[in-house]
């Protein structure tokens, strides 16, 4: 598959937020299925826009997949600190799964962090049953970061995130 990493156009958020929705609610990662709070944000890809790099992985003339990076300070920023870019909301369509369009995104993103004045190293957050995700992160050079793991819902006990960090 002939895969290029660009930056999403205004024309294909409303494609990419699908694919980002879908990824969530078919792999089973929202609490709530189809009535999720995280269902918007996941869809709102001119959001992310507005406050991150938003990319995506184009084959065959098609959206495969998008990622947000958000360099050290962004607001979309859930755990970096100083120094730290942030990848957020990596999502690839199934029919593209196990093509390299996940991997490509996230080295477009350590490409952008390593380019970004003061970035020392790149940072995640990640369901405990992303298995396939954190494979990927592992085999590019991400440790996890036990200390950092955290709940976005404090609320809801049962609700945690892993976290992941790589060293630039």
């Amino acid at each position: 598959m002939d895969l290029v990493i660009r930056p999403a156009a205004p024309g294909e958020y409303g494609i990419l937020g699908e694919i980002t929705a879908q990824a969530y609610l078919q792999d089973g990662l929202l609490d709530f299925g189809q009535d999720d709070p995280y269902l918007g944000a996941l869809r709102d890809v001119a959001g992310r826009a507005a406050a991150a790099e938003v990319l995506v992985a184009v084959a065959d003339d098609a959206v495969a997949g998008g990622v947000a990076f958000v360099p050290s300070g962004g607001a979309m920023a859930d755990i970096a600190g100083p120094g730290e870019a942030e990848i957020r909301m990596l999502a690839v369509a199934r029919a593209a799964r196990g093509r390299g369009a996940g991997e490509a995104l996230v080295r477009a993103c350590l490409e952008r962090a390593r380019a970004t004045e003061g970035c020392v190293r790149v940072v995640l957050s990640t369901q405990p049953t992303m298995h396939a995700a954190h494979r990927l992160y592992e085999r590019l050079g991400f440790v996890r970061t036990p200390q950092r793991d955290w709940n976005p819902l404090p609320e809801l006990d049962d609700i945690s995130l892993l976290t992941y960090a790589l060293a630039l």
